[in-house]
C-alpha cells in the first residue's frame, strides 16, 4: 500500500512520491512570535510532528523546516502598545521572549526539533533578491505613491487563486482596506512584498533594500525561506487550514511566477473548537499553552491534540482532557502490568528505531491512508486489550508479541511514557516519594494476599480499607492485584 496524502491544491487524496527517493522535504508554518502560544498552534505543530515520525518509520529521511516570523506589524503593535503603557521590551526582545515561549511548549508536548528553524530576520538578502527577480519578470511593481513599498501584480499571474480555487474577480473580499498602502497599489487585490517603514516605526525595525529602508511583507518570508533551505522545488508545504487564503495563495503565486516549482503537495490541518466556537482572540476563547500544560500531564495533552485526524476539527470541552486521561491511563495501566508479570517480555523504549514492519498492519494501514490517526489508535488500543487478555491468560508468548505492538505504536506516535524526554524535569524528591509510595503499598498487598491464602478475609478486607481511605484503588484479578490512586 503506498503513502496517500490529502492534497489540498488538488482537493483530493492522491499517491505521495517524493521528488528525491528516500527523502522527504517538509515546510511547515510556524508562528508569528507576537504573543503566548495557545491550543491551535499547539495542534498544528503536532499533526506534522506525527507525519513526519510516521515518514522516518516507513524508511524516508525528512527535512523539516519551520519558520519563526519574528517582525511583524502585530509585533511591532504589541511592543508599542506594552511601551505606551510603561514598558521597555523593544520589539526584538518581545519576539525572542516568545519564541522562547514556543519552543518551551512545543518540547513540553514531544514535538520534535525542525532540522532548521529560520527566523524571518535572518533572511531579508534572500526576500530582497526574490522581489527583485519578480519584478524583473514584470510581476511586481514598486509603489504609485513613490514610496519604498513593493507590491505583486496580482494581475499579472493568470494562476492567481490556483491553490484555493478562486477567480480573481471573486477575491474583492481580501482587498486591503489600510489607507495606509491602498494608495500605493494598481488594485486592491495585490499584496506587499515589501514595506516601506511608516512613520515612528523603530529604525531597528528596516532594512535596506534597492526601494528604500522598509521591512519584508508576510508572504514573501516564508516563500524566500522554504526555497533557501529546501529548494526550487520540494514535496510538502503545510500549515493551519486558517493560513490557505490568503497567505499559502499568495506564496504560491509569487513563488510560480518567479520560476518555482515550490510545493509538490500542499496539506492543511484542521482547526480548534471551544464550545461549538472556532477559537479566536476576538471571541476571547483562546486556550493558552501555559494553561492547558498545568491542567494535565503534557504526555496526556499530546494524546488529546493528536486524537483526532489531522484536517478535522478539534473539538475541546470541559471533559476532553479527562477523558484523554482516562484512555491514556488504560495504555499505561498495561505497560504497567505487562512490567509487572512478564517483564522480559516488554521492550524497552525504542527512541525512534521504528520500522513499517513492526507495527501492526491495521496502524501502518490507517498511518499510510493520509495519517489516519483515530483508526491508528483503534489499533492500538485493541493491541492493549489483546495483551491485557493474554495477562489475564498467563499466555506470555502473546503477551510478548502485543507488547511488542504496543511500544512499535507508541514510539511512533512520541506516546511512550517510559521515553527520556517524558521524564526529564520530573523533580527528584517526587520520584523518590513515588517509589516510596509503591514499596509500602506493595508491601501492604503482599499481606493481603497471605491473608487470603490463610483464609483470614477479616484481615484482607482490613487492608483494602485501609488502602481505599487512604485513596489507593485496588482491582483484582485471577493473577494479581493492580492498585491506582483516585
Amino acid at each position: 500500500m503506498k503513502q496517500r496524502i490529502y492534497d489540498s491544491r488538488q482537493q483530493a487524496v492522491v499517491d505521495f512520491e517524493p521528488i528525491v527517493p528516500g527523502e522527504v522535504g517538509m515546510y511547515v508554518c510556524g508562528p508569528t512570535v507576537q504573543s503566548a502560544p495557545h491550543i491551535g498552534h499547539l495542534r498544528s505543530a503536532l499533526a506534522y510532528d506525527q507525519i513526519r515520525r510516521w515518514f522516518e518509520a516507513t524508511g524516508q529521511r525528512v527535512t523539516l523546516i519551520r519558520n519563526v516570523t519574528d517582525i511583524d506589524d502585530k509585533i511591532l503593535d504589541n511592543a508599542r502598545i506594552a511601551q505606551q503603557a510603561g514598558g521597555s521590551e523593544p520589539w526584538w526582545a518581545l519576539a525572542y521572549r516568545v519564541e522562547r515561549d514556543f519552543t518551551s511548549a512545543y518540547d513540553a508536548l514531544g514535538v520534535l526539533a525542525p532540522v532548521y528553524e529560520p527566523r524571518a530576520t535572518a533572511n531579508i538578502a534572500e526576500m530582497v533578491a526574490l522581489i527583485e527577480l519578480l519584478i524583473e519578470r514584470g510581476h511586481a511593481y514598486q509603489a504609485l505613491d513613490g514610496s519604498a513599498s513593493v507590491y505583486f501584480d496580482t494581475a499579472s499571474w493568470p494562476e492567481y487563486g490556483a491553490l484555493t480555487r478562486q477567480r480573481r474577480e471573486q477575491m474583492e473580499d481580501a482587498a486591503d482596506s489600510d489607507p495606509l498602502t491602498a494608495a500605493g497599489k494598481r488594485d486592491a487585490r495585490d499584496f506587499a512584498l515589501w514595506k516601506a517603514t511608516r512613520d515612528g516605526e523603530p529604525e531597528s525595525a528596516s532594512w535596506p533594500s534597492p526601494w528604500g529602508r522598509g521591512r519584508p511583507g508576510w508572504h514573501i518570508e516564508c516563500s524566500a525561506m522554504a526555497t533557501r533551505y529546501l529548494g526550487e522545488q520540494f514535496d510538502i508545504h503545510g500549515g493551519g487550514l486558517d493560513l490557505r487564503f490568503p497567505h499559502h495563495e499568495n506564496e504560491l503565486a509569487q513563488s510560480a511566477a518567479a520560476g518555482h516549482g515550490f510545493a509538490k503537495h500542499w496539506i492543511h490541518n484542521g482547526m480548534v473548537n471551544t464550545g461549538g466556537q472556532k477559537m479566536s482572540k476576538s471571541l476571547g476563547n483562546s486556550l493558552f499553552a501555559h494553561d492547558l500544560l498545568a491542567a494535565t500531564r503534557p504526555i496526556v495533552l499530546r494524546y488529546f491534540l493528536g486524537s483526532a485526524h489531522y484536517r478535522s476539527v478539534l473539538e475541546f470541552s470541559d471533559s476532553s482532557l479527562e477523558e484523554a486521561a482516562a484512555a491514556f491511563s488504560r495504555i499505561e495501566g498495561f505497560l504497567d502490568r505487562a512490567a509487572s508479570v512478564a517483564p522480559s517480555a516488554l521492550p524497552a523504549p525504542l527512541r525512534g528505531a521504528v520500522t513499517q514492519a513492526d507495527v501492526p498492519a491495521a496502524f501502518a494501514e490507517a498511518l499510510l491512508d493520509d495519517f489516519g490517526m483515530p483508526q491508528a489508535l483503534a489499533a492500538l488500543h485493541g493491541a492493549v486489550r489483546a495483551g491485557n487478555i493474554a495477562i489475564d491468560e498467563g499466555d506470555e508468548t502473546a503477551l510478548a508479541g502485543r507488547a511488542a505492538e504496543v511500544v512499535a505504536m507508541l514510539d511512533v506516535l512520541g506516546l511512550d511514557p517510559r521515553a527520556e524526554n517524558w521524564r526529564e524535569g520530573t523533580d527528584a524528591g517526587s520520584v523518590r516519594e513515588q517509589q516510596a509510595l509503591g514499596t509500602l503499598i506493595d508491601g501492604m498487598l503482599a499481606d493481603r494476599r497471605e491473608a487470603r491464602a490463610n483464609k483470614d478475609f477479616a484481615a484482607s478486607d482490613a487492608i483494602r480499607d485501609r488502602l481505599t481511605g487512604a485513596g489507593v484503588a485496588l482491582e483484582d484479578s485471577q493473577h494479581e492485584t493492580r492498585w491506582s490512586l483516585t
